[in-house]
């Protein structure tokens, strides 16, 4: 099989001719970009400049000869863009390490820390010196809020304000001929399984715009200004997946949307709260996504969420990620044995929590080869770390999970 095939038969629950790994195919599955140069000086691979993909999490572009010696069957559909020297500016990583920046993403310098602006001229994030990603410093909904300008506040958040590529390459006139143009491009320069990033945020977007607390006091209290809200803004991003589906569909194997439902110790909200609010919601845009594209529907979905995944599969989810096997609940054994024959893992592969940065090489070998024989029974299974792989990691960890399952 090449690396279409193999990711397209386990996500119709067939056992491919080997278990398809995922590495850098969407902005959860990525390496940090403090420690992607010193694994590929671990690797004995040539220095390459370090391209920061995702600019809030810091996230690097992993190339073409690191995907190749780790066996991977995927790639971002961003990673068709931005393909010119004009498109990227010098910077520099926490720690001192040179690194490109987008252009139309660059930081700016203030005593003791680095920051996002909006349009606007507003601070809308920052990452202090001494720490390694940005962090969200502004909520436009959160003292005061009008939701007839959802548009103009989506601008001023650091989650949908700050883009990585395609990014600004494709607004603006003739933008969805450009996007097709770029993802024709792609499809036709490899044989790995497209992923699309859409997004399509419900209940993180909540919390992105009110802020956490203030959105979780709303659900509770007042749920005709939630219905409202969430009206508003499932209707935006149905307009929005109609261009971006008509410019790339049929060119993606996997579309993923985006919704951080659980934490560690489980859902953050009940499985009533969720039908009541998000799960129309949701089954709307993927059911919509599945009749424009033959695609596949991806939720990237952060932690301890069992509860929540029947009512998930209902709405009309295929695949679930980064399936954060350290959280309560997340046992993998009781996730393939209840869920395995309607649902994808995409995850779980190796905890990024526990033990990809504190264990032996050994010890991380021997994790991967468990988590791979339980999920991979019957297909339905796409290997992934759980989420990013953080700049404490030791590069010769990361040798050792990819080594165990491309044995």
């Amino acid at each position: 099989m090449n690396s279409k095939e193999r990711i397209l038969c386990a996500l119709n629950h067939r056992e491919p001719d080997r278990v398809p790994i995922d590495f850098s195919g969407h902005r959860s599955s990525g390496i940090s970009a403090v420690l992607y140069p010193k694994l590929r000086a671990f690797l004995g691979l040539p220095p390459r400049p370090v391209r920061v993909y995702d600019p809030i999490q810091q996230m690097a572009i992993v190339d073409e000869d690191m995907l190749d010696i780790f066996g991977i069957d995927t790639i971002e559909l961003g990673r068709g863009f931005a393909l010119k020297k004009k498109d990227w500016a010098p910077w520099t990583l926490p720690g001192g390490g040179p690194c490109l920046m987008p252009v139309w993403a660059l930081p700016e310098r203030e005593e003791g820390r680095w920051v996002f602006r909006s349009k606007s001229g507003r601070i809308i994030a920052h990452m202090p010196d001494g720490t390694l990603y940005f962090e969200q410093t502004y909520y436009p909904f959160f003292e005061e809020d009008n939701l007839d300008k959802l548009g103009e506040a989506l601008d001023e958040c650091m989650w949908s304000a700050i883009a990585s590529p395609p990014g600004p390459l494709v607004s603006g006139p003739g933008g969805e001929r450009l996007l097709n143009d770029g993802a024709r491009r792609l499809r036709e320069s490899t044989d790995r399984a497209i992923i699309g990033l859409f997004g399509g945020n419900l209940f993180e977007l909540g919390q992105f715009l009110f802020r956490n607390d203030r959105f979780l006091m709303l659900l509770a209290l007042e749920p005709g200004k939630v219905y409202d809200f969430l009206d508003r803004l499932t209707a935006l991003h149905l307009e929005n997946l109609e261009k971006y589906l008509s410019a790339v569909g049929e060119y993606i194997d996997v579309i993923v949307f985006g919704d951080d439902l659980g934490m560690q110790t489980g859902a953050q909200i009940s499985p009533k709260m969720y039908r009541q609010f998000f799960k129309p919601r949701h089954s709307k845009m993927w059911l919509r996504a599945k009749e424009l594209a033959d695609v596949k529907v991806m939720l990237h979905c952060c932690g301890g969420v069992r509860q929540l995944l029947p009512d998930l599969i209902e709405a009309g989810l295929d695949a679930i990620n980064p399936v954060q096997v350290s959280s309560r609940g997340m046992d993998p054994e009781e996730l393939k044995t209840e869920f395995g024959d309607r649902l994808v893992f995409w995850g779980g592969g190796c905890d990024t929590q526990h033990v990809l940065p504190l264990g032996t090489p050994d010890e991380v070998r021997d994790h991967v080869r468990r988590q791979v024989d339980i999920f991979k029974k019957g297909g339905g299974f796409v290997f992934q770390q759980v989420h990013n792989i953080l700049a404490n990691v030791p590069p010769q960890n990361v040798k050792a999970m990819f080594e165990a399952i491309n044995e």
